[in-house]
């Protein structure tokens, strides 16, 4: 069988890479498409996973409408010339392509309809079949549920052993105090008028946790030059083995915290997102793993985090509450090779 697997953001790399994997150990013919985004293009090299760029990706919204027509274009040329049978990912581009084209298409979605007004109302009605976490509830009839989260398909014990060399590398060992930060830029089409931490309550969060042990800042675009002695270093695909072992994560990223939600890090997110996403309400409200504030709740959201310090043995309370999650929960990257297999 022939599939393509597009790529739409970095997440989606790390999201796919396992199944890409299993499918091409499996003897099917792979493509892969990228849109140029430094980042997914470093982690699909750093995976040795072959791709194709399909062009620029823009951050105004008058310039995505415009950038999709050429996505569409580029991809339904690649498809015609493979005779591509099943398109894989979370881009809109493979539900317009399916409906051009022989391919099939399925959609991998974990964010909920009513924070993606855009990809819900352009790409769910044009995609054959829709996968995404139970915790989420959509009209669309050609949705079908599993018990997982995207981040299960990379960071589930089968798939995921955090690698300990990653701390000498920064001079850490395992009995380290150390906080993983990270600082999301807001760039993307569902992302209009979100926010995050201010400048100030970033200064404030450094300021406290630079009091309890060393803090290590990512982010997505150029860092703040006051936060560049606390930039991390560190090539990505090495990024989860240290949220593993970080006694922390805050910030206001969707993705992080979800990971490090799985991974048994305790998780504090501060953006304009709280408790309007299905998968971390579930990981914070059912499993205790993350906690979400808006900015508005600042206070909040540092008494939080003063609290999670002050507890003894806070890692291992974390894990225990991992273990019941994972319990419950699927291998989403067996799902997905076994699902894309029999849909084709």
């Amino acid at each position: 069988m022939n599939i393509l697997i597009d790529i739409n953001h970095p997440a989606h790399v790390h999201l796919l890479r396992y199944v890409y994997e299993a499918l091409k150990a499996h003897g099917h013919t792979l493509y892969v498409t990228v849109k140029d985004i430094p980042a997914a293009k470093a982690l699909l090299d750093s995976y040795h996973i072959p791709c194709i760029c399909i062009g620029h990706k823009n951050d105004l919204l008058v310039l995505k409408g415009f950038d999709q027509l050429i996505y569409n274009w580029r991809v339904w040329r690649l498809v015609k010339k493979h005779h591509i049978d099943v398109g894989v990912g979370g881009s809109m581009t493979l539900a317009h392509v399916s409906k051009m084209s022989r391919m099939r298409s399925i959609i991998l979605d974990d964010d909920d309809d009513a924070v993606e007004p855009l990809f819900a109302k352009y790409a769910h009605p044009f995609a054959d079949v829709i996968l995404s976490p139970d915790c989420i509830q959509r009209k669309v009839k050609q949705t079908i549920y599993y018990s997982g989260y995207h981040e299960l398909a990379y960071l589930h014990p089968k798939r995921f052993r955090p690698d300990k060399s990653v701390l000498s590398s920064l001079g850490l060992t395992d009995k380290d105090v150390f906080f993983v930060v990270r600082f999301n830029a807001f760039k993307a089409h569902h992302d209009e008028g979100a926010h995050g931490l201010s400048i100030e309550g970033k200064r404030r969060l450094v300021q406290l946790l630079s009091q309890h042990g060393r803090v290590f800042i990512t982010t997505e675009r150029e860092i703040d030059e006051e936060f560049r002695p606390y930039q991390l270093k560190l090539p990505q695909e090495q990024v989860h083995s240290l949220m593993y072992f970080a006694t922390m994560f805050v910030g206001d990223s969707q993705t992080m915290t979800s990971e490090a939600a799985v991974l048994g890090t305790p998780a504090v997110k501060c953006n304009s997102f709280a408790g309007r996403l299905s998968v971390p309400n579930e990981l914070e409200q059912k499993y205790e793993l993350c906690y979400a504030f808006l900015p508005e709740e600042e206070e909040a959201f540092f008494a939080k985090m003063e609290e999670l310090l002050a507890m003894p043995h806070l890692k291992d309370e974390w894990q225990k509450r991992r273990e019941r999650m994972l319990r419950e929960k699927i291998d989403v990257t067996e799902f997905l090779t076994h699902f894309i297999e029999k849909f084709g």
